[in-house]
């Protein structure tokens, strides 16, 4: 497996655009972005768990009933969320983008992002779908990419090459998120192409399983958003043996699966909003899967360990404080911490307790934009990783004005 450009058009049979059409006020941002596969796809989505929910989530929920999909529109600027019309606007844009592309609207997804409350005005998309269609191509995922974006700072979009029954195959994804992050099933935005030939069924069944070890351990600021999906299309172009069932050809699509969400993560915890540094939080020796979840999830979210590494302050009894009130079943004698980044390791707890260490060099390592927190329970053989960003004054700044 290999890494490769291309983003979500690296498949066979897809192309994707981006562009300005009105929704936010700067122009100079792209606003509307539509992702296409040539042939209908078999697709899978998870969809955030808080009860408020964005009116697209319920549209794209009833048209993945069967399985299946064969575009994505998504607008950023606006969340189309808690507005008495919401469902009827998110039907309306599934509509003329079936219409426009010659397709089902029930084939399309629909997706939002941005402020919540401010009713959705249809009329910017209808206008803007003439150029984001006629500017589809198998280079536009860039373009996409950026059309999804609110307050992120950079695109995020990964691409892989890989062997499935020996057919060459790719699988692409673009993710917008940076504030508003703590997903219990996924986070902000995420789209992923493949031409794999899988059964909706199993596609649905990798998804789901993913999520619970990458985009669920995310989290940036605690809330979890009322518009988060992951969404899958998988065309088949590829032309191996359709996967439907576990086994070979089945794990070799999760690692690519993976790798892409994984990487995606990454991302998107190191542009939270106001960050500088990406903060990834491993755990290991936990005598069960869900304890070292539990810890690495509660340590990353830590305001005052985030706060810490903004400061690029070793204060490691914040981490230790953070187990322990995770509720994760642990025995605080036998835990060890170390900080790492690319200036090195050091150790700062040995069996609970404190160890002599340089506030110097921790300080150096510290000071770095890529932070691993290492925590070894001692106690059996699980582990997980988690991934946050640090907290600083930005962050405040950014969402003291977020509407205005």
């Amino acid at each position: 497996m290999k890494i490769i450009n291309g983003g979500v058009t690296a498949a066979k049979g897809f192309k994707a655009n981006g562009v300005h059409c009105g929704i936010r006020k700067n122009k100079t941002k792209r606003d509307l972005s539509l992702i296409v596969s040539k042939t209908k796809a078999a697709a899978a989505s998870v969809y955030t768990t808080n009860l408020v929910k964005g009116a697209p989530i319920t549209v794209t929920k009833k048209h993945l009933s069967d399985g299946y999909a064969q575009a994505i529109i998504c607008n950023s600027g606006n969340a189309n969320t808690c507005n008495a019309d919401g469902i009827e606007v998110a039907e309306n844009m599934s509509k003329i983008t079936a219409e426009a592309l010659n397709i089902n609207p029930d084939d399309v997804i629909v997706a939002s992002t941005g402020v919540i409350g401010q009713p959705l005005d249809i009329n910017p998309i209808k206008n803007g779908l003439g150029a984001l269609i006629a500017g589809l191509s198998e280079n536009g995922s860039a373009d996409a990419a950026e059309g999804i974006m609110t307050t992120d700072t950079v695109k995020k979009e990964v691409a892989v090459e890989f062997e499935i029954g020996g057919k060459v195959c790719k699988m692409g994804g673009i993710a917008k998120g940076s504030g508003m992050i703590h997903p219990n099933m996924a986070t902000m935005l995420v789209f992923i192409t493949t031409d794999v030939k899988i059964s909706p069924e199993m596609l649905k069944t990798a998804l789901s399983s993913d999520v619970k070890n990458t985009f669920n351990m995310i989290s940036i600021d605690g809330d979890t958003s009322t518009n988060d999906m992951v969404s899958v299309l998988a065309n088949g172009t590829a032309e191996n043996d359709e996967i439907v069932s576990t086994g070979k050809d089945f794990d070799e699509f999760m690692k690519a699966l993976n790798t892409i969400t994984v990487t995606l993560c990454r991302m998107i915890a190191g542009d939270g909003e106001g960050a500088t540094k990406l903060l990834e939080c491993n755990v290991s020796g936990a005598d069960s899967e869900l304890n070292a979840k539990t810890v690495a999830k509660s340590v990353i979210c830590s305001s005052l360990l985030k706060a810490a590494m903004f400061g690029a302050d070793a204060n490691w009894g914040r981490v230790l404080c953070a187990i322990g009130y995770s509720g994760a079943k642990v025995d605080v004698t036998k835990i060890d911490v170390s900080f790492k980044s690319s200036k090195g390791t050091i150790i700062v707890c040995k069996n609970g307790s404190g160890v002599d260490f340089s506030e110097e060099i921790a300080k150096e390592i510290l000071l770095e934009n890529e932070i691993e927190i290492i925590i070894n329970l001692n106690a059996g053989d699980y582990k997980a990783s988690a991934w946050g960003c640090d907290l600083t004054y930005d962050y405040v700044k950014i969402n003291g004005d977020y509407r205005t």
